[in-house]
């Protein structure tokens, strides 16, 4: 019997029903939650509320506040009570859970990183975080986590980005100007600022997902079926939707400054391999054990490893490929469930034999790698540009090595394109694209040489 995909991918997202998760695949909305993200909490929860309206560097009112006078925590004793009883009244509203989720985990990164950021404006490392979370932030962080299936620190999809945003216009919809933040550290809630350009940009992006999920179901069915003009469709929507991802990644560079990014980014770090809590947090009350999570990171997006696990693209065993592999659990629960159906899937049906068994199906293969690498590439130029040119700290926000950990995805895809070319070097444009290969291979390899010399770490 012939395979079939039949992961539950929405085309009805259903928006007004809080009785599913907040993210579920789509076809029309992607990898974005089924509906604009809840952007006020409900009224149990005015003390979070007007904390986070407070919280940061400079508010929407343009006046600086808790974080600016570094009194965050000292507030957060004073007003904050333990509002674990009210979660409990909305743990079958799942979309309200995941406007909780967000909120709670904002509080728990400022708390732990404000002295880390009072650090860094006087120049100096950013020394210990503080070791332990409050049971007012603690308990009711580690309960909605639960519900709403995360980890109890922030995440990419569920609080910093994806369910972060609110429409300025609703008939406007998710055009980039009509977008604003919901919560913010620095001066994200300033729309023209760099923390808002980089989570903004980040939505814009998740924003033409849906393409590449249609296309992936379209290439799981096709290969099942030998169907190669179904196949060869979802390829070219799969593409289609890869190029306009990186146009809107290319952005970035306006909307967000390089200069800009390290001020805000204090307060996205985790906990796991990072110096500012080098034996873990305590969640008091939870537990007396130290705890330990990945901070945010756009490594957390689905759409490049939907890609990887699509295309197969095989990655080499080093421990660089287990912290991805770690990733992975940092994700929605539905995230994760695509993704490794379309692992699977691809696997069954042999996508990369079934694209390499033609010369014009390698080609739009190709295609598509080539869009994974100009994605991959795009973000080692932000790396180094915002990052390596900026900081010493030797870990990402994910507390991956921040040097070697993006070249280590991207040389296996430029691997795997070479491989893949000479199934199809006779179909034109083929050669360019390589050229593009063989020289970004070089230039990768001596950038990452030159800033591993400067830091003293090894190069592979």
């Amino acid at each position: 019997m012939a395979f079939s995909f039949d992961f539950p991918v929405l085309a009805d997202t259903r928006p007004d029903d809080h009785s599913f998760p907040a993210f579920m695949v789509s076809t029309t909305r992607g990898f974005l939650p089924r509906q604009e993200p809840v952007a006020e909490l409900p009224k149990e929860f005015e003390a979070v509320e007007s904390l986070l309206q407070r919280m940061p560097i400079k508010t929407l009112s343009g006046e600086p506040g808790l974080l600016a006078n570094f009194t965050f925590g000292a507030t957060v004793f004073k007003e904050l009570p333990d509002l674990s009883d009210e979660v409990e009244k909305y743990r079958d509203d799942l979309v309200i859970m995941n406007a909780l989720y967000r909120d709670y985990s904002f509080l728990a990164s400022a708390y732990l990183l404000e002295p880390c950021h009072e650090r860094y404006l006087q120049g100096e490392p950013y020394g210990l975080g503080r070791q332990s979370l409050p049971r007012c932030i603690s308990l009711p962080i580690v309960k909605i986590a639960e519900i709403a299936g995360f980890k109890p620190f922030m995440e990419y999809a569920g609080s910093y980005a994806l369910f972060n945003y609110r429409l300025e216009d609703p008939k406007k919809g998710l055009d980039y100007d009509n977008l604003r933040l919901v919560r913010a550290f620095e001066q994200g809630l300033d729309p023209t600022s760099s923390e808002a350009g980089f989570v903004l940009v980040h939505i814009a992006m998740v924003k033409e997902s849906g393409a590449l999920i249609k296309g992936t179901v379209d290439m799981l069915n096709g290969s099942s079926g030998r169907d190669r003009e179904t196949f060869d469709d979802g390829l070219r929507m799969l593409v289609g939707g890869l190029k306009k991802v990186n146009e809107v990644m290319n952005t970035m560079w306006n909307r967000s400054k390089p200069q800009g990014y390290t001020s805000f980014r204090t307060f996205i770090f985790g906990i796991t391999s990072q110096s500012m809590f080098p034996n873990g947090v305590i969640y008091e009350g939870v537990s007396d054990e130290p705890m330990s999570f990945r901070g945010e990171s756009g490594a957390n997006d689905s759409m490049i490893p939907l890609c990887d696990n699509l295309l197969q693209i095989q990655m080499p065993e080093t421990p660089l490929t287990e912290i991805l592999k770690d990733f992975r659990q940092y994700r929605p629960g539905n995230h994760r469930e695509f993704l490794e159906s379309v692992r699977d899937g691809a696997e069954k049906v042999g996508v990369k034999e079934f694209a390499l068994g033609d010369p014009s199906s390698a080609a739009l293969y190709l295609q598509a790698l080539d869009q994974v690498r100009d994605f991959r590439w795009r973000h080692w130029c932000f790396t180094r540009e915002y990052i390596l040119k900026r900081t010493s700290h030797p870990t990402a926000t994910g507390g991956s090595p921040i040097v070697t950990w993006l070249p280590n995805q991207l040389q296996a895809v430029m691997n795997q394109m070479v491989d893949t070319a000479v199934h199809c070097m006779s179909v034109k444009g083929v050669s360019n694209i390589m050229d593009t290969v063989n020289l970004q291979r070089e230039t990768l390899k001596k950038e990452v040489e030159k800033y591993c010399g400067e830091r003293g770490v090894a190069a592979s």
